[in-house]
Formats: structure tokens, C-alpha cells, sequence
């Protein structure tokens, strides 16, 4: 087995990934945004951060945080976020022998992608690869057209154009998923 070691700051800027056990498919996320809304809120009442950005995308879900001074525990946090919404969830979903044994649900791959931002470039690359997956993954011509992104927000604050549609080719083309 693998001895994953993550990279904790105190009051670090994080890009992460999360991931659906079963992706063939599946749009259990986009169909109950509301429900991983309320896991989100729920979470940041009891454990605050800030979410700088972010991207629903049927199977996964991309987005940076911003932890606040004095805290690395982005663990507890994914752990409250990934139970709540799976306890909002009706069961239904195939649970291998091992989850079985270990009375756990389904719905989540056990394990997430998390990069520490390095940098001012590092950040906006990260944000510019969330707000661009919809396009990429071939759910809608525009960035714009996504409704589950903070894309919208971006471009309320300027940061974004609205008819924004492409990413620098290496934001785009990578493979971080």
C-alpha cells in the first residue's frame, strides 16, 4: 500500500479534487447540488474557510480554499463535507465488500487530489483549469453556460469576462484529474 503524505500550511491556499467511486454516468452531484450546498455550508459554519472557487461538475467536483491562519485541517472538513452530503443521499448506490465490511457508503472515492498553491500564477492557472472544465469535459460550448461554477462571481469581481472562453493551452491540457 501507498504511504500518501499531504502537505499541510497553516492557513494555506489549497486546489483539490473529489471524485464520485462510480464516474460512468453518473450526475448524482449536479442532481443534488442543493443537498452538497448545504454539506458545503454546514461544513464552513462549523469549520470556516474560504472558497475562492469552484466547479460542480456531474461526476467530480474541482475547487481552492483558502484556509484560515493558524489551521492545516482541510481533512475534517472533506470528511464533514463528503459525509453530510452522503447522508442527504437516499442509499441505492453499489458498495464493494470492503466499504461493506467497514460501513461505509459508496458514493465517494476515498481518497482526494490536493495541491498546495505555490504562487500567484499557481492560484489563477488552478482557478482558470476549474472554471474551464465544464468546456473541457464537452458539457458546453462557454464557460459561461455553466451553471454550477463560480465562474459568475469571477466576473462580477473583474476578474473574468464574460464571453471568457479559453484557458492558457497548459491549463487546458493538463491532466489533473
Amino acid at each position: 500500500m501507498r504511504n500518501y503524505k499531504r502537505v499541510k500550511i497553516e492557513g494555506g491556499c489549497y486546489f483539490f479534487t473529489l471524485t464520485l467511486a462510480n464516474r460512468q454516468g453518473n450526475d448524482l452531484l449536479i442532481r443534488h447540488v442543493d443537498e452538497l450546498r448545504e454539506a458545503f455550508r454546514l461544513t464552513q459554519r462549523d469549520h470556516p474557510f474560504k472558497m475562492d472557487a469552484v466547479v460542480i461538475m456531474p461526476d467530480h467536483l474541482h475547487c481552492l480554499w483558502q484556509l484560515p491562519q493558524g489551521d492545516d485541517d482541510f481533512s475534517t472538513r472533506w470528511y464533514l463535507i463528503k459525509s453530510r452530503f452522503s447522508r442527504s443521499i437516499k442509499p441505492g448506490e453499489f458498495i464493494s465488500k470492503s466499504r461493506l465490511r467497514k460501513g461505509e457508503r459508496g458514493l465517494w472515492q476515498r481518497r482526494y487530489w490536493e495541491h498546495l498553491i505555490r504562487d500567484e500564477n499557481d492560484y489563477y492557472r488552478h482557478a482558470d483549469y476549474i472554471h474551464y472544465n465544464p468546456v473541457k469535459h464537452g458539457y458546453v460550448q462557454a464557460v459561461k453556460d455553466w451553471q454550477y461554477s463560480s465562474f459568475h462571481r469571477w466576473v462580477a469581481r473583474g476578474l473574468y469576462l464574460l464571453d471568457w472562453t479559453t484557458a492558457a493551452p497548459e491549463v487546458i491540457d493538463a491532466n489533473w484529474e
